[in-house]
């Protein structure tokens, strides 16, 4: 039976190749938007790893830490935390120094009507910390959405593919690159571009979104047929890895499952699952948001976790009463409206 402790830890157990990666690795490791949906278990594990590695460097989370559940998780895990308001005046000089960055924080969805926020989380901010940070290795969060759409059968956008993003949300993703990019360029700064398209957590993501829409009996949008997911557990791997990766011709890649999902079959196995008929909407076009990772597999191996365990654990997590962090995805939007 799935509880929120069992998710943890099976979330927070780093591999083998992890902590092989972190017991070389100089310095502490500071996270900048800690307190989002993948920030708390990647501090959580990479705290784990330096401890069985030997490690003695700090992890630092830093957020304005808004739920008591992420900061009993943190605070027992020996992860310490910063609360603050990253876009305050004079904010980023009250945090340490530290050799690894890892920036995590951004806006996308309220960007509608509120896009000047979304440029002030997601272009100035970086600006700051790229300024603030340009000493330091620096794991730069962004998006498999900067790519095109492009044809279901086609393995998805490399990293090489020209970006072209759509809608205020996506140009400020961009944005945020470019601010990095400058630093790297400007300063030498040490850089890697982190492009993620979707992790799964159980208590968020697409199969939770199709699934919730499955158990509410609303019906699921086809105009995007397809989509790509991995483990969080895997994602946040990566993430770590990636600082040994940074570099000042800024390192790019792409982070997500082996798998394109269509939306449809996986509609139906979850329903199975649940004991639901899901309903649909419209019809597939033939063309998504799709990412090939196989950089990602070539430098840190395949994800642990497939496609068809998720969609088994996802159902059995909603059959068990997991919670929901009410955080959905929007996977299927296609105008860049958020």
């Amino acid at each position: 039976m799935w509880t929120e402790e069992k998710l943890n830890q099976m979330l927070t157990q780093p591999s083998d190749r992890l902590v092989e990666d972190l017991r070389g690795l100089e310095g502490d490791i500071l996270v900048l938007g800690a307190g989002g949906k993948m920030g708390p278990t990647l501090c959580v594990l990479a705290k784990n790893a330096l401890r069985k590695a030997g490690n003695p460097a700090r992890v630092i989370a830093v957020s304005r830490f808004s739920d008591p559940l992420v900061c009993q998780l943190l605070q027992e895990s020996g992860v310490e935390m910063v609360s603050a308001d990253l876009l305050a005046p004079g904010a980023l000089e009250t945090l340490p120094d530290a050799e690894n960055v890892i920036f995590m924080a951004g806006k996308k969805f309220g960007t509608d009507g509120n896009e000047y926020a979304t440029w002030a989380m997601n272009c100035w901010l970086p600006s700051r910390v790229a300024q603030r940070y340009q000493h330091s290795r620096i794991v730069v969060f962004s998006s498999g959405n900067l790519y095109p759409k492009v044809a279901v059968g086609s393995g998805g956008c490399c990293e090489d593919t020209p970006l072209d993003p759509v809608g205020e949300y996506c140009m400020s993703c961009l944005g945020r690159e470019r601010m990095f990019e400058y630093a790297a360029r400007t300063f030498g700064t040490r850089v890697a571009f982190y492009r993620l398209n979707y992790a799964v957590d159980l208590r968020y993501g697409v199969l939770y979104d199709i699934a919730h829409s499955i158990l509410t009996d609303t019906p699921i949008p086809l105009a995007t047929p397809s989509f790509n997911c991995i483990w969080q557990g895997d994602a946040n791997e990566a993430a770590l890895r990636l600082l040994l990766h940074a570099s000042s011709d800024i390192f790019k890649l792409n982070v997500t499952g082996p798998e394109t999902a269509g939306v449809e079959r996986t509609a139906r196995e979850l329903g199975a699952l649940l004991g639901r008929e899901p309903r649909f909407a419209g019809q597939p076009t033939d063309t998504a948001y799709l990412s090939n990772a196989g950089k990602m597999f070539d430098l840190f191996g395949y994800p642990r976790v497939s496609l068809e365990t998720l969609i088994h654990w996802q159902a059995q997590w909603i059959l068990d009463g997991g919670r929901a962090l009410g955080k959905p995805t929007h996977f299927e939007e296609r105008k860049g409206s958020y």
